[in-house]
């Protein structure tokens, strides 16, 4: 009844099927045995039994470059809501996008953007996120980029937000008391990306280092101020700390007691 057909599906696992399937083989067709297995529809060829598989769920449609941004946007201002915090870290953006869309940041980056890692699309669109890397780990955190107000002047804005700050002299550093006054500044720059007073040292130690073009503890050495960072810190009256997890934060002290306190 089929003179030019060449393959046939046989949707049953009756064994007397077994008899027409051969029979269908000598007549020079090729006879693929049909079974539903979860979500998947499986076909095996039944004379060289290799396998395919067949998705019935629909594959959601990859966004347009816009969308993706905006998609991305929506998601990081719903998740500073609910957690108080401007950082999302990569991780959970991504594990929050493919809940919400059924698909993974590298699905649409690989057709977006082709040839470019998925953390490429936040530093190729400055004007919407910025990023932190805090070195030696993997952790890469995202948040929004914060226009100034409109009723600041222009003249205010570009001395306040610098997108490639300048190298400042740390020849200007020469005590103690001279570091102490730029982290006290760092922290108060760090503090407008974060609701909670609380910043992750390691955030000063990266900002510092990218203004000054030196780790925070080779000044220290110089200065011949020993300990670690987090043991500096303490020492002075400006700072207060704690620790979270493995990691400590840093907040302004307010109430100018010179003794600190880590609270646990």
């Amino acid at each position: 009844h089929y003179p030019t057909a060449k393959e046939v599906l046989v949707c049953s696992s009756d064994g007397v099927m077994t008899h027409l399937c051969t029979t269908l083989q000598t007549h020079g067709l090729t006879v693929y045995l049909v079974r539903k297995q979860n979500d998947k529809i499986i076909l095996l060829n039944n004379k060289t039994r290799e396998t395919q598989a067949h998705s019935l769920v629909s594959v959601p449609e990859i966004p347009t470059l816009e969308e993706f941004i905006n998609q991305l946007k929506d998601i990081l201002k719903a998740e500073q809501k609910r957690t108080s915090n401007a950082w999302v870290n990569l991780s959970r953006l991504s594990y929050l996008f493919e809940a919400k869309y059924q698909l993974t940041l590298n699905q649409v980056v690989s057709l977006r953007l082709p040839g470019k890692l998925t953390t490429d699309i936040f530093s190729d669109y400055p004007k919407e996120f910025v990023t932190h890397h805090i070195p030696g780990t993997s952790n890469f955190y995202v948040t929004l980029f914060e226009k100034p107000i409109s009723f600041i002047k222009k003249t205010s804005y570009l001395k306040t937000i610098q997108l490639k700050p300048t190298v400042k002299p740390v020849s200007k550093i020469e005590s103690k008391s001279d570091l102490e006054e730029i982290l006290v500044k760092l922290l108060k720059d760090l503090k407008t990306n974060y609701k909670d007073p609380y910043v992750p040292i390691a955030h000063i130690a990266t900002e510092f280092k990218k203004q000054y073009s030196r780790p925070i503890t080779q000044l220290m050495r110089d200065l011949n101020l020993k300990g670690t960072f987090p043991k500096f810190l303490q020492s002075l009256g400006a700072f207060k700390l704690k620790k979270v997890g493995k990691a400590y934060q840093v907040a302004l002290r307010l109430d100018g007691l010179n003794a600190l306190v880590i609270e646990q």
